[in-house]
């Protein structure tokens, strides 16, 4: 019978929980605040926020066997998760106001994507092993 990490590494099962646990984190600051400012504005709270669950995750979890110091994960971390948070926003703001999606099914699809992209850069840069 296979178990869990046949055919995928313990790494990515840690991503993804890492990383499900970070964007339920933006999501929830964002559910809780973008009644009192504009959503562009909750959205870069809501990243703020789930940006240290997200680092300190992948830290320990996802990336735990790094080749890189912590300070240099978190300044490359720190980079991935800006151009991720770039890519989120303007998917986010084409959805909301472009498409006229309701605000969290925009701020979903957008994590969906910079969860892509963030994998790569973490994986092959700023965790790099």
């Amino acid at each position: 019978m296979a178990g869990p990490t046949d055919g995928v590494s313990a790494s990515t099962y840690w991503f993804l929980a890492v990383g499900g646990a970070a964007a339920a984190t933006h999501m929830g600051i964002f559910a809780l605040t973008q009644a009192h400012m504009w959503p562009e504005l909750a959205n870069a709270l809501g990243f703020m926020i789930a940006f240290m669950v997200s680092f300190a995750g992948h830290r320990l979890l996802s990336f735990k066997d790094a080749g890189t110091t912590v300070a240099t994960s978190l300044l490359r971390f720190g980079l991935t998760a800006l151009a991720g948070f770039a890519s989120n926003e303007l998917i986010f703001v084409l959805l909301l106001r472009g498409l006229a999606l309701p605000a969290l099914i925009a701020l979903f699809l957008a994590l969906l994507f910079a969860a892509g992209q963030t994998f790569v850069l973490s994986r092959f840069w700023a965790f790099r092993r």
